[in-house]
């Protein structure tokens, strides 16, 4: 029996009725608060109630903010059919996209707006916007607002602007690190934290099934001899970084080992010394060399050739030091050998392999594969092309660096509907598609490589099993950073929940359970209603853990433990084995 919600300012019958998030809605609207949800478990879906009831009790407007033009547009689409009176309401979206002379304007057309970070935080510096009248902020993907992110600024300036702020932050990934989750809730003046897991009853009944599966694959004997040569130049530098107590780091040569040891170098160099100069150019060198080895074995021949022809036409090629790597025999041999080599990576087959199976299974899927860099995108749009039936299309960022254009938001737009109407059935795209976007029938993610923040890994596995059975696949190559990565992710990923849980104990506020903010809904199903609270707290009453009154385990014998003899006890102020006596 479906069961839907009703409200004055809703759509009667579009939203469901789902007893979790109508609690999240309550609390919600008791305070600012941020909403932890698993992906697909509908945190847009709370978003919507409690804006529209936030539109039904104040004369205020709404902001919602989203980190991509991608994101906001999906936003507008999908409140519009919510709203009961949409007209009156107006919902628009303002971006970068929008000239700034005419977004003054815009700004006081509506009374719910959903717009970028950027451009929000740009219009109230310029005294275009003034948010003392915004009665709601929707901040999504809210693990963004830390450090300098516009998302931080936006949350400071509604912060110190709005008369009465309510701020709902929604987000599956808060993050692992205790500091991290505090930051984001003192930008955002988070009071309380709702956080329902998968594993929830009232949440597990919604949730599609996902199976997440690994695939160990090997790198070539040919691309290892290949790196081999950068392997040994890599660790000549590092090992002499290490003497001058620059390279501190323990175990594997790392991204974050590099990092620090150039850090260390350049404050040798404010403390004057001079040899740190060439400490700084050899440690950039390794870094080269770091991305070059990671792009040969855990990337492929394809992404490899072009992360080097792409470096020969960036602006880093004018300096003295990339002009010199370039040149170095070494690279120059592997630069002709890259030429003349077809793609023998065996990832690249692995996910040929994957995508023709899964479409000999269903000819109507639709399947993401993520990669980390814009080369790797590349060659697998290419690779996949190849085959019969397959139509892939590059999901890449705005930004143009390093020689490489990116794409502009009408065609990251253009793009996804052409992916979600069937034009292509393969979304080939970076991690700029990993972040919120609702693709209902893509029902297998590739993971062409496995990525060690935990926010990342969740946000790319939530992209399949939102309203269907999908599957997760992660490649990795063995003996590669790949394996490291893998492990981090999942660390990172059971630190996250005990993170979250310890900020949520300091905050300020309790958790509110008592439903008193849902006296506008209520839930109907077959020509019957109930109020919303009724709804909850049956649902509640249904999925309560019974508890036994009498434990009904068989009783097992005490046996008292025997007692020690004297002689084993600490003599009196003995402090360590060393002051044992020995007998003669």
């Amino acid at each position: 029996m479906r069961y839907g919600i009703s409200h004055p300012s809703l759509t009667p019958g579009v939203i469901e009725a789902r007893a979790y998030q109508l609690e999240a809605a309550d609390e919600a609207l008791s305070g600012s608060t941020m909403l932890v949800l698993p992906t697909a478990a509908g945190k847009t879906v709370v978003a919507w109630m409690v804006l529209a009831d936030r539109l039904e009790s104040s004369d205020g407007w709404v902001l919602v903010v989203a980190p991509t033009v991608a994101l906001v547009e999906q936003h507008l689409r999908g409140i519009e059919p919510v709203l009961a009176d949409a007209a009156s309401v107006n919902p628009i979206s303002i971006t970068g996209q929008n000239p700034v002379a005419k977004r003054a304007d815009l700004w006081g057309s509506s009374r719910l707006v959903v717009a970028t970070p950027q451009v929000v935080r740009n219009d109230v510096i310029r005294g275009v916007l003034d948010l003392s009248g915004c009665a709601l902020l929707v901040v999504d993907e809210a693990h963004h607002s830390t450090g300098d992110h516009a998302m931080a600024q936006v949350g400071d300036l509604y912060l110190s602007q709005a008369s009465e702020p309510l701020v709902l932050a929604t987000t599956a990934s808060p993050g692992s690190r205790t500091d991290q989750v505090e930051e984001v809730c003192n930008h955002l003046g988070i009071g309380r934290i709702h956080i329902r897991t998968g594993g929830d009853a009232m949440v597990a009944k919604h949730l599609a099934g996902l199976e997440v599966q690994e695939i160990k694959v090997e790198v070539p004997d040919r691309i290892r001899e290949l790196a081999e040569p950068f392997v040994i130049w890599q660790s000549g530098i590092v090992d002499r970084e290490r003497r001058l107590g620059r390279y501190v780091m323990p175990g594997a040569i790392g991204h974050a080992g590099l990092s620090n040891a150039m850090e260390r170098a350049q404050q040798a160099i404010s403390r004057g010394e001079s040899s740190a100069y060439q400490s700084v150019s050899r440690i950039a060198t390794a870094m080269r060399l770091h991305h070059l080895i990671n792009h040969l074995l855990c990337q492929g021949v394809a992404a490899s050739r072009e992360f080097l022809e792409r470096l020969s036409r960036s602006e880093q090629s004018q300096n003295k030091s990339t002009r010199d790597f370039l040149r170095d025999r070494r690279v120059s041999s592997l630069r002709v050998s890259l030429s003349e080599m077809e793609e023998v990576h065996s990832k690249v087959g692995a996910v040929r392999r994957l995508v023709s199976e899964r479409f000999r299974r269903d000819s109507g899927s639709r399947v993401i594969v993520f990669a980390t860099f814009r080369d790797t995108v590349a060659a697998v749009d290419e690779s996949l092309s190849e085959l019969e039936g397959i139509r892939p299309i590059q999901f890449i960022g705005q930004s143009s660096r390093d020689g490489s254009g990116g794409l502009t938001p009408k065609q990251q737009i253009a793009r996804l509907d052409e992916f979600r109407s069937g034009g292509a059935n393969v979304l080939v795209a970076t991690s700029v598609g990993e972040e919120g976007l609702d693709i209902p029938s893509a029902d297998l993610v590739v993971f062409y490589e496995p990525v060690s923040s935990e926010i990342r890994t969740i946000q790319r596995r939530g992209r399949t099993g939102r309203h269907r059975e999908g599957e997760v696949v992660v490649l990795i190559a063995e003996g590669t950073r790949d394996e490291g990565a893998r492990a981090s992710a999942e660390r990172r990923e059971g630190f996250m929940q005990r993170a979250v849980h310890r900020v949520s104990r300091k905050l300020p506020r309790s958790h509110h359970r008592d439903l008193s903010n849902l006296g506008r809904f209520e839930v109907f199903s077959e020509g019957s209603s109930v109020r919303a609270s009724e709804f909850v707290s049956e649902q509640r009453e249904m999925h309560r853990v019974e508890i036994n009154e009498s434990d009904d385990s068989e009783a097992t014998e005490n046996s008292s433990p025997s007692a020690l003899p004297p002689e084993t006890f600490r003599a009196k102020g003995q402090t360590g084995l060393e002051q044992f006596g020995v007998e003669e």
